[in-house]
C-alpha cells in the first residue's frame, strides 16, 4: 500500500499549535521538572519512547540541560500503531539496557492519546525495579477514553480528539519532522 502524498494532507490540515508555541510549552515543561530533579545525586534515567517521542525528548533534555540537569539516556521502542492510523496490540521493538533497579525514570513521548502503551511502559518500569517512573508528553489528547491508570505528570499541550500529527507524530510514518501539530482536515 502507498502512503497518501503528505503534500496534499498538509494543504487542508490545520496547525493546532505552531513551532513558538511548542518550544515555550517545552520550556515551562523543563522548569516544572528541573524543579523536581534539582537536588537529586545521581542523574534520572531518561527515557525516549521511539520514534515518535524522539524530537520532543531532543528538545525537552536540551531544555533540561541549560537548567544544570544532567540526564542518562536509553530508549525503549513500543508501539500499537506501526504506521497506521489506528492502534493494535502492543508491539515491543526494543526495551531499555540501563538497570532500572532504584533508579528515578522519567519516560518522555509525543503524545498521550487512550494511554495503552504509556501504561505497558511504565508498568515494565515498574517491574525492573525504577524507584520512581514520571511521563512527560508533549501533548494530551482531549477526550474521555483514557484508560484507569496512566496519566502525564508533565504536559505540554492538549490536542483536540482528531488525528493529529507532526512534532514526533506520524501521518503514515510521514511528517514527524514538522516543527508544528498539525490535525487532519475534519
Amino acid at each position: 500500500m502507498t502512503a497518501p502524498d503528505l503534500r496534499e494532507v498538509l494543504a487542508t490540515a490545520e496547525v493546532i499549535h505552531d513551532r513558538a508555541t511548542l518550544e515555550a510549552a517545552i520550556e515551562r515543561m523543563a522548569g516544572e521538572i528541573a524543579g523536581e530533579y534539582a537536588n537529586d545525586a545521581r542523574p534520572p534515567l531518561y527515557i525516549t519512547v521511539m520514534h515518535g517521542g524522539l524530537p520532543f525528548a531532543a528538545s525537552l533534555a536540551m531544555e533540561l540541560g541549560t537548567l544544570g540537569i544532567d540526564l542518562e539516556f536509553d530508549y525503549l521502542h513500543a508501539t500499537r500503531y506501526r504506521g497506521q492510523t489506528s492502534g493494535s496490540g502492543l508491539a515491543w521493538l526494543h526495551r531499555p539496557a540501563t538497570p532500572m533497579q532504584g533508579r528515578r525514570v522519567l519516560l518522555a513521548d509525543d503524545i498521550l492519546d487512550e494511554g495503552h502503551t504509556l501504561l505497558a511502559v511504565k508498568r515494565w518500569c515498574e517491574d525492573q525495579g525504577a524507584a520512581d517512573v514520571r511521563v512527560a508528553v508533549l501533548a494530551v489528547k482531549v477526550h474521555d477514553r483514557c484508560i484507569e491508570g496512566v496519566c502525564a505528570d508533565y504536559v505540554g499541550v492538549e490536542v483536540p480528539d482528531r488525528y493529529v500529527f507532526g512534532y514526533g507524530m506520524d501521518y503514515h510514518e510521514q511528517g514527524r519532522n514538522l516543527p508544528a501539530i498539525y490535525a487532519l482536515a475534519e
